[in-house]
């Protein structure tokens, strides 16, 4: 597929149906019916639209995150292969941050490796190597992603069209240099106030955090739009998600990398007071 397809009715239609639910903070009907079966394309372009319209609101794409790469959170969804979706400077929150109380509909978090990259990805049969030495450093990561679809009821369809369900990412730190890192043996662990929700290893996603990478710098040359210097790629989840409620508080620990929190603000009453 070309990122220069023409959208189709249905990818417009899907794309407005989204929009509205994140106006309105109602989450809406899965789209999937609005495309042929498992039209992985019209989902895709869906998905562009969102993107165009955000670039031209005056949003700034700062990476992609993949989705879908752990098999605990296929199986947790009902799909059996990866996505991607777009990174924008405005969804990034400060390590140790809060989370305002309304920003996202249905708060998932889980627990990733995060690349930044030093260098162009532009071949389609890009390979391990050619990932090796375009990233600068690898971080813990957590991503919490959301669904404009009521009650995560959703098919591949509905979560690539709906920028493969993103919300926001927060990274940690230190960062380190890949040639110091065996990330497919990286464990993580996190924590939701204080108790352990989600255990994985860099083996759960696509067997490595660079196989994801290769896989993902492959697909978008593929497409024309290539991952580039400065890009930060969110490699996917290293373990099953976990649901996140006002006043939570989630920590994840992966091996050889560090640390990385963030919090979710208690709801308020009017006069400011929790509820």
């Amino acid at each position: 597929m070309s990122v220069s397809s023409p959208p189709s009715s249905a990818a417009v239609r899907a794309a407005d149906t989204l929009a509205e639910a994140e106006r309105t903070a109602i989450p809406c009907p899965p789209v999937r019916k609005l495309f042929a079966a498992d039209d992985i394309d019209a989902a895709y372009a869906a998905q562009r639209i969102h993107t165009e319209r955000a670039l031209a609101e005056g949003h700034r794409v700062v990476g992609r995150k993949i989705g879908l790469t752990s098999p605990a959170v296929q199986a947790q969804l009902g799909v059996g292969q990866p996505d991607f979706g777009v990174l924008f400077a405005d969804m990034a929150v400060p390590d140790g941050g809060e989370v305002r109380s309304g920003r996202l509909l249905q708060p998932k978090v889980e627990a990733e490796v995060a690349l930044v990259l030093g260098g162009d990805l532009p071949h389609r049969d890009c390979t391990v190597a050619d990932v090796l030495r375009a990233a600068d450093f690898a971080l813990p990561a957590l991503e919490i992603v959301d669904s404009r679809v009521e009650d995560w009821d959703i098919s591949i369809t509905d979560t690539i069209a709906d920028n493969a369900s993103s919300g926001l990412f927060v990274l940690g730190g230190p960062p380190r240099k890949l040639t110091d890192l065996d990330l497919r043996g990286v464990e993580m662990s996190m924590s939701r106030n204080g108790a352990e929700v989600s255990t994985g290893s860099g083996a759960d996603c696509l067997g490595s955090p660079l196989n994801a990478a290769v896989w993902l710098a492959s697909t978008l040359a593929a497409m024309g739009d290539p991952l580039r210097a400065g890009d930060v790629v969110l490699t996917g989840a290293l373990g099953p998600m976990a649901p996140a409620e006002p006043g939570d508080a989630f920590r994840a620990d992966i091996t050889s990398l560090g640390s990385v929190s963030v919090r979710f603000a208690p709801v308020t009453s009017t006069d400011g007071a929790p509820a």
